[in-house]
């Protein structure tokens, strides 16, 4: 008889932790766009824009650990409480980073702000794992993070409803140009007061939904798990998971994964851009793409009742290859469309890299093996500045640079899709 996938007594609690998904999500899709936005308001390049998203991936990377060792000396539930303190910190320092106009403000804002995300990751995803049998644990993450792309959505319904429409930096003239940088110094101080309101006000909003959240997760009674019994030292965990040669490619693919997904959705705007497309309408594509991926998340997720999740992820790179090499090489509005299916290869990628990874590792060692594939996540800070570098050559050898800027994506791609592979032969 199969195992059922969430279990009564832990429903409460699995709806609770799956909430938070959406939040981190928000959070990520909101901020992949601002990318574009403080590219022209604060008169930045591409590159110096990127470190928007070095600041935010960047925060993973350096709490991960400190997370999981944190949550391995305490519970889940006071991982998730400091994450979520951090989190709403991180969201209210938005306030005076632009009444200070401080582009690095920002970028420090960001950084503590993942600090949270990087507690809540850690903690949510081990947690929803261990939450009922290992014969379906890959499948719970994968319905848990189905409602991350919700957020997502909500993220980037904001972003391109509210926030990219209301810029002033970014009006054009007839010809689809903007002409912010002709105005003059006092004309430019003036817009830039109302573009930097325009996006703080979103950030600080979800500060206090975050608190909101803090509260229920307070007064909630969560059950005990893995996560609360004796734990070895860390060393003999550390051997155990480098052993561990599915663990171990499995992280240095979430690296290529995370890396490919933030390059994807932060640089389709400037790929629409050299279209002659607006931020906001080039926002909408990102919308789209984030609605293939929500509903082909739930579509992989019942393909895995039939389907081994291995060869599920290794089919998937490879259709992930395909529209990126047409990314690339078509020039037009069918490039465009190669770029936004993209986003439909990647829904399985993440949960089923982090499920496969962690299938075979022993619980007690779960806390700290999910911090390593969370750090993982610092691909998305090292990845697109290399990427910005390129858009900002403008052409290569006669093909728009940032057409060919998407090879760093394609190479993240077939590094994953050899992962499926080699997973799925160490059956």
């Amino acid at each position: 008889m199969q195992s059922k996938l969430v279990e009564k007594k832990y429903l409460a609690t699995f709806i609770i932790i799956t909430s938070l998904f959406a939040l981190w999500g928000f959070a990520n899709d909101i901020t992949n766009p601002m990318v574009a936005a403080f590219q022209t308001v604060m008169e930045l390049s591409a590159f110096q824009a990127s470190w928007v998203q070095c600041a935010f991936y960047g925060g993973y990377a350096t709490m991960a650990i400190p997370a999981a060792l944190f949550i391995r000396k305490y519970s889940y539930k006071s991982g998730i409480l400091l994450g979520l303190a951090l989190y709403a910190i991180g969201a209210f320092l938005f306030i005076p980073a632009a009444s200070m106009q401080n582009f690095l403000f920002f970028c420090l804002s960001l950084y503590i702000l993942t600090f949270g995300l990087a507690f809540l990751e850690t903690t949510a995803n081990p947690f929803i794992l261990s939450l009922g049998s290992k014969e379906t644990s890959t499948r719970r993450l994968n319905l848990a993070q189905a409602f991350n792309p919700m957020g997502s959505l909500s993220g980037m319904a904001v972003a391109s409803l509210i926030v990219l429409p209301s810029l002033w930096s970014d009006r054009r003239n007839a010809a689809g140009e903007t002409f912010f940088h002709t105005l003059s110094e006092a004309e430019k101080a003036t817009i830039r007061l109302h573009d930097l309101e325009v996006i703080r006000n979103p950030y600080v909003i979800l500060g206090i939904v975050v608190v909101v959240m803090f509260l229920i997760i307070l007064l909630k009674k969560m059950p005990q798990t893995a996560a609360n019994d004796k734990q070895d030292p860390a060393t003999q965990t550390l051997k155990r998971l480098w052993n561990n040669s599915v663990y171990r490619e499995g992280v240095l693919t979430q690296v290529f994964y995370v890396a490919a997904q933030i390059m994807v959705w932060t640089f389709i705007i400037q790929y629409a851009d050299n279209l002659g497309i607006n931020k906001a309408t080039a926002q909408n594509y990102n919308i789209f793409a984030m609605g293939m991926f929500l509903c082909s998340r739930f579509i992989s997720t019942f393909l895995m009742k039939y389907v081994n999740s291995r060869v599920l992820l290794a089919v998937f790179g490879t259709g992930a290859i395909l529209c990126t090499s047409g990314a690339i090489l078509i020039v037009g509005m069918p490039g465009l469309y190669c770029l936004v299916g993209i986003s439909a290869f990647m829904s399985l990628m993440f949960p089923t890299i982090y499920g496969i990874a962690l299938e075979n590792v022993d619980s007690k060692d779960t806390s700290l093996g999910a911090a390593f594939l969370v750090m993982a996540i610092v691909g998305g800070a090292v990845m697109p500045p290399l990427q910005g570098l390129i858009i900002d050559m403008q052409t290569i050898y006669g093909h728009p640079a940032v057409n060919v800027s998407f090879v760093l994506p394609l190479i993240c791609f077939i590094a994953i899709t050899i992962y499926g592979i080699r997973s799925a032969r160490k059956m």
